[in-house]
């Protein structure tokens, strides 16, 4: 998946509306950047397979240790960890390692069975809904409405920059989404790695909107 990450971590700003919407971009995308950084110290493994599948032509032949459940279940506990004992708020703790474990829900169901449960596991999983373009649309756009419409309910503008700088991701997001899903596939496994390096970029695009945002509430 790729938007319907994120629709996670905009989701769950209303569970914990203290944490910066940036903070939950990072944990619903820690795996991917773990990943995007195995990669090219040889740790994991992939190759660019037009038609393994009808979204993505990314054969992942080797990622346990970013991809496995007890793999993130590791960084979703040490993320929690991290904020637990920076911040001392044990359910915002909770909240991101939760977050951080959707990411292998979420990929359970897109991926064709190339998951692993542990690190060391040879079973592998996968529903594959990655088979059918149509239903992966449907699926992570409906999540990604939602995601998206929780956060604005949870929060509002405080200046022009919280409204159309949200609108500006949004939008931002479907277009790659989109170019990603119809587009060619990519030119080499270095871009691969790089674009996933860029979600650091939407992370500080998700810090900088939240700081212009406050709770519905709040007055």
């Amino acid at each position: 998946m790729f938007i319907g990450h994120f629709a996670v971590a905009f989701a769950a700003k209303r569970a914990v509306p203290d944490v910066s919407l940036g903070t939950l971009f990072v944990a619903t995308q820690l795996a991917d950047l773990v990943w995007a950084t195995l990669v090219p110290l040889g740790f994991e493994h992939f190759a660019i397979r037009p038609g393994i599948t009808a979204v993505t032509p990314i054969d992942f032949i080797r990622y346990p240790y970013s991809h496995s459940l007890l793999g993130m279940a590791a960084c979703g506990a040490l993320l929690g960890i991290v904020y637990l004992v920076m911040l001392r708020k044990p359910r915002a703790a909770l909240v991101l390692f939760l977050v951080v474990l959707s990411h292998w829900l979420l990929d359970f169901i897109t991926h064709r069975p190339d998951l692993r449960l542990v690190i060391a596991g040879t079973d592998h999983f996968g529903l594959g809904l990655w088979h059918s373009r149509i239903g992966t649309l449907a699926v992570e756009g409906v999540l990604f409405v939602v995601g998206v419409w929780i956060y604005a309910r949870a929060t509002r503008p405080l200046d022009r920059v919280g409204r159309w700088a949200l609108l500006a991701l949004v939008a931002f997001l479907v277009l790659v989404y989109l170019g990603n899903l119809f587009g060619p596939p990519p030119a080499s496994v270095a871009a691969v790695v790089w674009s996933a390096q860029a979600i650091w970029l939407l992370v500080a695009w998700a810090y900088w909107i939240d700081r212009h945002r406050v709770g519905a509430l709040h007055r």
